[in-house]
């Protein structure tokens, strides 16, 4: 679920239309724009640059209407919507276009033309890399049956797999030590937005045991989001690229083996970051099957 910021009855006066007279004249044109983001971090922050500051968005909305002309309402509505989407933390978008003077021949009170947009709808299905770790119980057996679990989904497919690795456990200074780790990193090819994604690998985690009690823990299974392309974002649950991806030789080593020409953003190259942190221990290659 998302929240919703809602503007209502922003107008200005416009030419857009078909006939030479709505060119010529013009006429007043409204809209109406719902936002769909998480407020969350704003909120528990008081802070306005973790939400949409809905002024800027109120001036562009009323720019797209009083600006050069188009043919058709539908066309001022979907202009509308790819201008809010631009916000980064706007993860859809309803829009209502008014024309309550359309040249319509018979009594009529309004005629309006609602569009639904996604953050995701333009670019599509977009390659994610998911880190994968656990260090109880028959890790490599729960990797693969996680990584089935999420190839099961009709939005999701599995690309890339790394091959397996052993790493010491992360641990807070003064905790007790805990069994190395299997890692693995996946690319993934999904149109879920982030969110959605990071609540369907939460959901697999919860299904083999996980137990968000302990910071850096031993568990069963760990999913993180790393990277989405050049995506970008930031909010109470979830950072991309994940803030301390360019740190781990686990996660950047079994990248590089799947994604080459990966760059981090704000880093640099996978690969090269790699190997700056050294060897790692590979313990498996083919160890999953589609």
């Amino acid at each position: 679920m998302t929240d919703r910021i809602t503007l209502t009855g922003l107008r200005a006066r416009g030419r857009h239309g078909v006939l030479a007279a709505e060119r010529e004249l013009g006429q007043e044109f409204s809209a109406d724009v719902v936002l769909h983001l998480d407020t969350r971090a704003a909120a528990a922050g008081d802070d306005l640059s973790l939400t949409v500051n809905y002024a800027e968005v109120a001036r562009e909305v009323v720019d797209v209407l009083a600006g050069p002309p188009v043919d058709l309402v539908e066309t001022v509505a979907a202009t509308i919507a790819e201008r809010v989407l631009a916000h980064p933390r706007v993860l859809a978008v309803d829009v209502t276009v008014h024309k309550p003077q359309a040249p319509v021949p018979v009594p009529f009170a309004d005629v309006t033309v609602h569009v639904h947009r996604r953050a995701d709808d333009g670019d599509g299905a977009r390659d994610v890399v998911l880190a994968l770790g656990g260090n109880l119980g028959d890790v490599r057996a729960t990797l693969a049956a996680a990584l089935t679990q999420l190839a099961q989904h009709p939005r999701v497919t599995v690309a890339a797999v790394s091959p397996l690795l052993r790493s010491e456990a992360l641990t807070l200074p003064g905790a007790g030590p805990q069994p190395d780790y299997l890692n693995a990193v996946a690319v993934l090819r999904t149109d879920l937005p982030p969110r959605e994604l990071l609540a369907l690998c939460q959901g697999v985690e919860l299904g083999h045991g996980r137990v968000r009690e302990e910071r850096w823990g031993a568990r069963p299974l760990d999913l993180d989001l790393v990277a989405a392309g050049a995506l970008t974002w930031q909010d109470a649950d979830l950072t991309l690229p994940h803030p301390r991806a360019h740190e781990r030789a686990f996660v950047l080593a079994p990248w590089a083996r799947v994604q080459p020409e990966a760059v981090l953003p704000g880093h640099g190259p996978v690969a090269e970051l790699a190997a700056g942190l050294g060897p790692v221990d590979w313990v498996a290659e083919d160890w999953w099957e589609a």
